[in-house]
Order: structure tokens, then sequence, then C-alpha cells
């Protein structure tokens, strides 16, 4: 809308879940992380097309380790010269985090609105597409540069760290509780 990029990503099976989809067999494959990826409409199509033998399971799978692996280490070589610099590259990330999180989140006027919409599905990808990555942005790169923080900040981030990791596990496979976002990082880092 306003002339700036953005990824759009799909859901996908490395294994159908229907015994005779794609790459499908015996029982078909689970709904579980690590029989998913994230890829794009048209590779998705394109993938799901193709002749039998062309996208093997190991190829996908090879494909999601290494976006991973680079998603890992995003923001872990950046250098700043001072906490404010550090700073200002946090708060963007924490402010479309927070934008997604009042927009799409469970206590949007969207979801309080109309509980039965399927914008649930627009906020799963989000998380995995957006949000967790952000935070693995946020933690490597205030690791790279963690001596420009006070004690303060420094602590706060260690609650975040916490946060970041137990809200990615959660999205891979359901946890009964995580800690919540700590406040006290966004006001060190918005400071």
């Amino acid at each position: 809308m306003d002339g700036r990029n953005f990824n759009v990503g799909e859901m996908a099976h490395v294994i159908a879940s229907r015994p005779s989809g794609p790459r499908g067999g015996g029982t078909g494959g689970s709904d579980e992380y690590e029989n998913l990826v994230l890829l794009c409409p048209t590779c998705h199509r394109t993938v799901d097309k193709a002749p039998t033998g062309t996208y093997s399971v190991e190829m996908l799978h090879q494909w999601k380790r290494n976006h991973e692996k680079s998603v890992r280490t995003t923001g872990a070589t950046l250098q700043f010269q001072s906490a404010a610099e550090l700073k200002n590259y946090v708060a963007r990330l924490l402010h479309e985090n927070k934008a997604l999180w009042s927009s799409l989140g469970p206590k949007s006027s969207v979801a309080q609105n109309d509980p039965g919409s399927n914008m649930h599905e627009v906020w799963a990808l989000r998380k995995l597409d957006t949000i967790v990555p952000n935070n693995l942005k946020i933690i490597n790169a205030v690791e790279a540069n963690i001596a420009l923080l006070n004690a303060l900040a420094t602590e706060s981030f260690f609650q975040f760290k916490i946060h970041a990791k137990a809200f990615e596990q959660h999205q891979h496979k359901r946890l009964d509780t995580y800690p919540f976002f700590p406040e006290d990082f966004e006001k060190a880092m918005l400071s």
C-alpha cells in the first residue's frame, strides 16, 4: 500500500497430510512443526504441482534448516557505536511486533469483535514469519552489543530473551504457559 515490499507466507506440508498428496505416503504427514515449512504462494504451488520426485522431503527439510539458520544469525554481526543506535534498531522491531499484536493478536479488536473469524490464521502466520524472526534479530543484535547497555537494560534484556525463546517454542509446540513480554524491556529500549 505504501510502496514497501512485504512477505506473504503459506504454511505447507513437507509430507502431505493426505497419503495421496505431494510427497504423501502411509497415513500422511502431521500438522506438527517438524512437517511444516513456510513458502510463498508461488513456491507452494510450484512445489506441490511439480512431478513426483522433483522436490523431495529431504530437499524441503534442507531448505527449512538453511532458512532457520539464516534467521537465527541475523543481526549477530551488527555493531553499533552507541546505546542510542542499538535502542533505535531494537525499538523499530518492537514497534512492528506490537503493531501486529495490537492488530491481529488474541486481544485485538478483530479477535474481540468476531471470535469466530479466521483472522487467527493470519495471526499464526505473522507470529512465525515476523514476530519470531524479529525477536531473534533483537536477541542477536543486543548480544553483539551488550556492552553498550547499562545494568538495568541488560537485566530486562535477559527477561526478554527468556520470553522470546519460550514464545518461539510455544509456536512450535503449545506450552501450558510461558513468560509474557517484559514491559521493562520495552521501556529500556524506548528511553
